[in-house]
């Protein structure tokens, strides 16, 4: 039970990191992260927050790794859910302030997508289930070979083109965010000395188990 607790605050730390390095890089005031710029410009469309949006939009791409094959688990659900609640929470406190001037914004994105890497990291490393975003990641590295920072810097290049075509905010920072993303994960996985496909994830079906385990010991 101590190693099952400690996964699952690994799990929570990440979560929270990542929605942390969102709301980092959206405060640089130099354009939306990719993903977030989709999320935007679709929550405009639709009259939705963002923290909504990436819910909703976490749960199609969930649907989607799993057609490619990955496996669903506790982290991807709440990762689906949670980073969403997260970004809502920290942007209504607002006590990550919106800095001004290009050298600052820069060093804020920058710090953004570090944070984000690190909040990877650690809910993949969790077991639990890559969240929706990096299954997807996940699930194109195996299918193609190609290095994990390729992968994700493809994707970011996709959804921030439909983003800025729904009215999504596109700026430097955008940019930076779409071609940093994959270098920053690459050079965190790298330094942690972690490969993300070598995870051996543990599905919603197999956690049941265990609790229902722990339960019946308890009886």
């Amino acid at each position: 039970m101590p190693h099952y607790l400690k996964r699952l605050m690994k799990l929570l730390l990440g979560l929270f990191l990542y929605a942390l390095g969102i709301v980092v890089s959206m405060k640089a005031n130099l354009g939306f992260a990719p993903w977030e710029v989709f999320h935007y410009g679709l929550g405009k469309t639709i009259d939705l927050t963002i923290g909504t949006v990436s819910i909703l939009v976490g749960l199609i791409i969930c649907l989607c790794a799993v057609w490619m094959g990955e496996k669903i688990g506790l982290g991807t659900i709440l990762n689906m859910i949670l980073i969403g609640v997260f970004m809502d929470l920290l942007l209504m406190l607002s006590f990550i302030p919106e800095v001004n001037g290009l050298f600052m914004g820069i060093i804020m994105i920058i710090t953004g997508l570090f944070i984000i890497s690190f909040g990877s990291y650690f809910y993949i490393a969790s077991g639990f289930g890559a969240g929706p975003r990096d299954s997807l990641m996940v699930a194109l590295q195996r299918k193609t070979g190609l290095p994990v920072g390729l992968c994700r810097g493809f994707l970011e290049g996709t959804v921030v083109s439909i983003g800025w075509l729904l009215g999504g905010p596109v700026g430097l920072g955008t940019v930076l965010a779409a071609f940093g993303i994959g270098f920053c994960i690459q050079t965190v996985f790298v330094i942690m000395k972690f490969d993300a496909t070598s995870v051996k994830h543990e599905t919603l079906n197999a956690t049941r188990k265990y609790f229902m385990s722990l339960y019946s010991k308890n009886q």
